[in-house]
């Protein structure tokens, strides 16, 4: 059984910093892509931040250029999300997914995500 799961939300005030970290079993880690995504009250899911299977690759949403930065360990099977110059419009629950295919728009496997508030 696939199996991803988050931890290291909470709340933080503006500007601070949070670690996110998505732990995985049940799969062939090394062989999948990871993306992180989110989710706030009221609004659509939306992509964050995605890294190919040997970690050389990634992207981002504009809105976190430069204040986020994704990165895996396939030895410990996690993909990890620092995020830095945290704004309240980053309040989100935060899940992350993973697919073989790092193009694609479509992932397999979700965590039940993990909350981030940011106060103003």
């Amino acid at each position: 059984q696939v199996r991803l799961v988050e931890s290291g939300g909470g709340l933080v005030q503006a500007g601070g910093s949070l670690r996110l970290s998505c732990a995985a079993s049940g799969l062939s880690f090394e062989t999948y892509a990871v993306g992180w995504f989110r989710q706030a009250p009221g609004k659509e899911r939306e992509f964050v931040a995605k890294i190919a299977l040997d970690g050389r690759i990634a992207d981002y949403t504009d809105s976190v250029q430069g204040r986020f930065t994704i990165s895996r360990n396939n030895a410990n099977n996690t993909v990890y999300l620092q995020m830095n110059s945290l704004e309240p419009e980053d309040t989100a629950v935060y899940l992350c997914a993973a697919t073989p295919y790092y193009m694609t728009t479509n992932f397999d496997y979700w965590g039940q995500g993990t909350q981030v508030t940011v106060s103003s």
